[in-house]
């Protein structure tokens, strides 16, 4: 019996009898109907993707809103406030704070990677400065500008690229804005977080730099 080059479905050959026909064109529609039975299903707006490695091993799947899945969510108070068991299956993480209050007045927040609080693991540059030769003496990163407690409308974004890799040092970048004397004035200021050790980030750690946490919220997302 022939077969087709790349799939190896049945045909008739050449010699065979006219009243063999139907039975061989079942028997090809049968093996096409079989190899690309994965392409039944979906919905609207899924995508098809392999399975495997395998021929014809399709799946459907739905592609995630901006590549971003939201891992943690809460709020703000006290004198500290920790995001464990953060998970190293994405490629970075983007944290999102808004409305943060402080106790005191024109405060800004920090950053602990991993929530270390080891002496000099931790610096901090204005993200538009050129920087070189410059020590890590800090047990913390800042990340947001100064916000007037009376204002609690601030909003600061976060980016840790590769975060979850074990062999180099590890950054954020964030760029903040809040409520300065009046709702009429405004503080900004850009970041960058800086931290060498090469462990994966697994928790993050948050301090006021005065005071205590009043008020506010973070999600913080895994970006696929």
């Amino acid at each position: 019996m022939a077969t087709t080059t790349n799939f190896g479905w049945e045909t008739p050959d050449d010699t065979d009898l006219v009243k063999d026909g139907a039975a061989a064109m079942r028997t090809l529609g049968s093996s096409i109907d079989t190899s690309f039975v994965d392409l039944l299903g979906g919905t609207t707006g899924q995508v098809l993707a392999k399975t495997s490695n395998t021929d014809l091993d399709f799946t459907w799947t739905t592609v995630a809103s901006g590549g971003m899945t939201q891992i943690a969510t809460g709020s703000f108070s006290g004198s500290s406030v920790v995001i464990s068991s953060i998970p190293t299956s994405y490629k970075d993480l983007v944290l999102v704070v808004r409305s943060l209050g402080n106790s005191a007045s024109n405060e800004q927040a920090r950053i602990r990677f991993n929530n270390d609080s080891t002496a000099s693991r931790h610096g901090e540059i204005s993200a538009y400065a050129t920087t070189s030769n410059t020590g890590f003496n800090a047990t913390y990163s800042g990340f947001t500008t100064d916000s007037n407690n009376t204002n609690d409308i601030s909003l600061a974004y976060v980016y840790f690229p590769d975060y979850a890799n074990t062999t180099t040092w590890k950054m954020f970048f964030s760029q903040s804005m809040a409520a300065a004397s009046t709702s009429t004035n405004f503080n900004f200021r850009s970041f960058i977080g800086l931290y060498n050790q090469t462990s994966a980030i697994t928790s993050l750690g948050f301090i006021p730099q005065n005071g205590t946490f009043t008020s506010g919220s973070y999600i913080l997302y895994g970006v696929a």
